[in-house]
């Protein structure tokens, strides 16, 4: 069994065209950050000839890094360099995408290279804010995505803010490893429930909300407690309403949580509340499903797209902390519901197993590079 899995891994090797990610890495652990890092091990497990070129190196000297302005200067040189020798290397490029800043400064100018170099480029985008990007974004920004050979987005709702612009797309599901996500045995918490939050600190993600919610939630369930695990700017202004709400012996903050214990996280929750404003496919929202664990989310951009309200997890309209609070009462109240949602929540994530997802890049890829070798060869014929 095992030579006839490395034999299967050497067959696509031979027959796949050598691919360059661009795209960051965490920390930060925002989604795209890690949706790039499970990207590119779980291809080079799979014997796909990847090179990645991270457009969030650390910045040298370190000290550059905590200045914004100085700290794109300083990495805009090197990262060219290295997206050049990569693009020069490779058969073709798939460049990790998103709104505002990162936009400008690290997906244009690797889609400008891939042209440059004469190679096939997919724009990988992610992010809930794209319609509104691209409604007061300068028009090169439109003339950059059309140059992609293929645009690829993680969800119908962006591919339906692309298609308001004109845009074709592919949808290619965000990745869930499996092999690491898997569904914990209910358990008793009597009226001790732990809850967690897995966002970044950040205003679009409104952990305020969450956090006035959970003290609602505790009228129920006197003993609950909440993990807030993420970094971000907002740390200290949340720090300080929980000291207002004088939750600061249930409330904790431990940081960013590396990927390889995310996973015990979620084995420790009973329920996972998502206050976002903004968003696209949550990766946080499909850990949960993965791991059993009962979602209370807003409703924002593509959520309604993953999951359905009262079926799969609880939806409640941006910054409504009070039905966010009685829905993850009801939640935790009601062990046949959450029952059905542990049920429901792992046949959805089923769609986003590796597997699955690995099978639509690598034919992605392979129609690509063919398509665009049989192109060239085209022209070399009516030349």
């Amino acid at each position: 069994m095992k030579g006839e899995r490395s034999r299967t891994a050497r067959d696509r090797e031979r027959v796949l065209p050598s691919v360059c990610v661009v795209g960051p890495l965490p920390p930060p652990s925002g989604g795209m950050a890690v949706q790039c890092e499970e990207l590119v091990r779980l291809l080079r497990q799979d014997g796909v000839d990847v090179e990645l070129v991270r457009n969030n190196a650390p910045c040298v000297p370190a000290w550059v890094g905590r200045i914004p302005i100085l700290r794109a200067g300083f990495r805009l040189i090197p990262y060219l360099m290295r997206l050049w020798r990569a693009a020069g290397r490779r058969d073709l490029m798939h460049v990790l995408a998103n709104s505002g800043w990162g936009w400008h400064l690290f997906a244009a100018p690797a889609v400008w290279v891939a042209r440059l170099r004469d190679r096939p480029v997919i724009v990988h985008y992610h992010g809930g804010n794209a319609e509104a990007f691209f409604s007061r974004a300068p028009s090169h920004v439109l003339a950059s995505l059309r140059m992609a050979h293929a645009r690829v987005t993680p969800s119908a709702f962006l591919a339906r803010a692309f298609e308001k612009f004109g845009l074709d797309v592919t949808i290619v599901p965000n990745i869930i490893d499996l092999d690491r996500f898997q569904i914990n045995p209910s358990r008793s918490f009597g009226d001790a429930p732990h809850l967690i939050v897995t966002r970044n600190l950040e205003p679009i993600y409104d952990i305020a909300t969450a956090i006035r919610a959970f003290a609602i939630v505790r009228h129920t369930f006197p003993a609950a407690r909440l993990t807030v695990a993420g970094s971000g700017p907002d740390l200290e202004r949340l720090q300080e309403l929980v000291a207002e709400a004088g939750l600061q012996d249930c409330v904790a903050f431990p940081g960013r949580i590396d990927n390889v214990h995310i996973p015990a996280l979620y084995a420790s929750a009973d329920c996972m509340l998502n206050p976002s404003t903004v968003d696209n496919m949550p990766i946080s929202i499909l850990e949960a499903l993965a791991c059993g664990v009962p979602v209370v989310s807003t409703n924002a951009g593509g959520i309604p797209d993953i999951v359905e309200s009262g079926k799969s997890a609880m939806l409640v309209d941006v910054g409504d902390a009070e039905s966010m609070a009685a829905n993850a009462v009801h939640v935790l109240g009601d062990l046949r519901m959450r029952e059905q949602m542990r049920a429901e929540g792992v046949r959805i994530v089923s769609s986003y197993a590796w597997p699955n997802v690995r099978n639509r890049w690598l034919e992605l890829y392979q129609g690509l590079a063919s398509h665009f070798a049989g192109s060239r060869a085209t022209e070399r014929l009516d030349a």
